[in-house]
């Protein structure tokens, strides 16, 4: 009885598999079934290429933007690099000059690196130092030598009213430092820069006398020269004089016979 129930049972089953794989080959037949199934494949794929397109243009415009923001890094490298360079260029820059005739410097960013007094050989010493010197105010002297003959230092003096200062007075001097120039330069006979210039300050040509045994040499003295403190007695040295021009061999015109030089130092 048992094994009739089972017979039974098996073939039930074994019916309703039948009955499953044969609606599956009916539906599989169907042009329906396997038009609405293309029709779900196409739209799942224009699906995937509509979002496959979006994602490439959004990686495009990415590149795009790393594109442009490598462009602009590379600009700022280049200014970065460029002010480095003329950062340690104006470092290095800083001419030089002395101002004759004045304790301090211009105010054109300029420092001072020391205020001093103009001095130099005696104006009658036939084997005198030419040059004016300015003069350390914190001098360090030594007495290790000892020599028959000798070089002299004498201070400097103006030896004329023209300037202003009464004669006789010393003369001080400013050792000046340009910041933002590496040029220096005394143009004679004129109180103006040639373009592109700086004007660090305008005065007077000034030199030893031409009937003085020393030679000299020719020095821009300040427009508004200034004496030292207790240096107003008349004791020779070096000492300072206007200068004129003599016309002949100097072009005249552009020169006058006998007028007074005027000079001018520039920096660049």
């Amino acid at each position: 009885m048992i094994a009739i129930v089972r017979l039974f049972y098996l073939s039930g089953l074994l019916g309703h598999v039948y009955c499953q794989n044969l609606e599956k080959r009916l539906l599989l037949n169907d042009p329906n079934v396997i038009h609405s199934q293309l029709t779900e494949l196409q739209r799942q794929l224009q699906e995937l290429t509509s979002k496959f397109n979006a994602q490439e243009t959004k990686l495009q415009t990415q590149e795009a933007t790393i594109k442009l923001q490598q462009t602009k890094l590379l600009a700022q490298e280049g200014k970065i690099s460029e002010l480095t360079v003329k950062q340690s260029a104006t470092q290095k820059e800083g001419a030089t000059y002395v101002r004759w005739g004045k304790h301090g410097c211009p105010d054109n960013d300029t420092e001072l690196v020391y205020s001093g007094f103009a001095g130099g050989s005696y104006f009658g010493h036939t084997g005198g130092a030419a040059e004016y010197v300015c003069l350390s105010p914190s001098p360090v002297l030594v007495t290790l030598h000892d020599s028959v003959h000798n070089a002299t230092m004498y201070g400097a003096e103006y030896d004329s009213n023209a300037f202003g200062p009464d004669n006789g007075d010393d003369m001080p001097c400013a050792v000046c430092r340009s910041k933002s120039t590496s040029s220096v330069l005394m143009i004679p006979g004129t109180n103006v820069c040639v373009p592109g210039w700086r004007t660090q300050y305008k005065g007077y040509l000034a030199a030893g006398s031409f009937d003085q045994a020393a030679a000299s040499q020719y020095i821009c003295l300040d427009e508004i020269p200034e004496t030292i403190v207790n240096g107003h007695v008349n004791n020779n040295g070096k000492l300072v004089h206007p200068v004129l021009a003599v016309c002949g061999s100097l072009e005249c015109p552009p020169y006058k016979n006998n007028k007074y030089l005027t000079c001018v130092v520039c920096t660049k």
